[in-house]
């Protein structure tokens, strides 16, 4: 069985990692969900958990296993690395190097073989900021793939690019890295 590892950050469309990680656990793949401190005001780890039927990783300084570094071990099962939705806070830390909570820590120890997607989330005008887009830049340099957003209307009221790209379009993308599930 495959394993993908979800990260979820802070954005109105987190609920929709609830999708993406009910698609993915229907089609037989292993999902391993990781929730940073703001997705987590957005949806609950109890649901994706309910849906995955695994632990939800939600704090670099909780090691369910004292044999094992959490982050470390995720990184290493993963068969694919997803970050849907992806904010303007983790594509910056990621860019950048940064690792201060459990997903951007991950994000660093992932094999460079391993497929890396990235489905940015946000504000039309944040999404177009030439800090954003340089921040892209860097992640598909170190081989990220994006999964570009959609053009829709947005929770803010804005009409443009910034919304998450649909579960569909997510889990082809997943499909088109891993082939089938089993």
């Amino acid at each position: 069985m495959k394993t993908v590892l979800l990260g979820v950050s802070g954005s109105i469309s987190a609920f929709k990692a609830a999708e993406i990680t009910n698609e993915l656990t229907k089609l037989g793949f292993q999902v391993d969900v990781m929730m940073t401190k703001s997705a987590q005001e957005f949806i609950t780890p109890l649901t994706i958990q309910s849906l995955s039927h695994r632990r939800v990783h939600t704090d670099v300084m909780v090691e369910p296993d004292p044999a094992l570094i959490n982050h470390i071990e995720l990184a290493k099962r993963a068969d694919l690395f997803l970050i849907a939705p992806a904010s303007a806070n983790i594509i910056g830390k990621l860019a950048n190097g940064i690792a201060d909570d459990l997903l951007s820590t991950t994000a660093l120890a992932i094999k460079s073989e391993v497929p890396k997607l990235i489905a940015p989330a946000m504000n039309t005008y944040m999404y177009q900021n030439p800090a954003m887009q340089r921040n892209l830049t860097i992640l598909k340099t170190d081989g990220y793939q994006e999964i570009d957003p959609r053009e829709a209307l947005l929770a803010c009221g804005d009409f443009g690019r910034g919304a998450l790209a649909t579960t569909k379009d997510i889990v082809d993308q997943v499909l088109k890295n891993l082939g089938t599930p089993v």
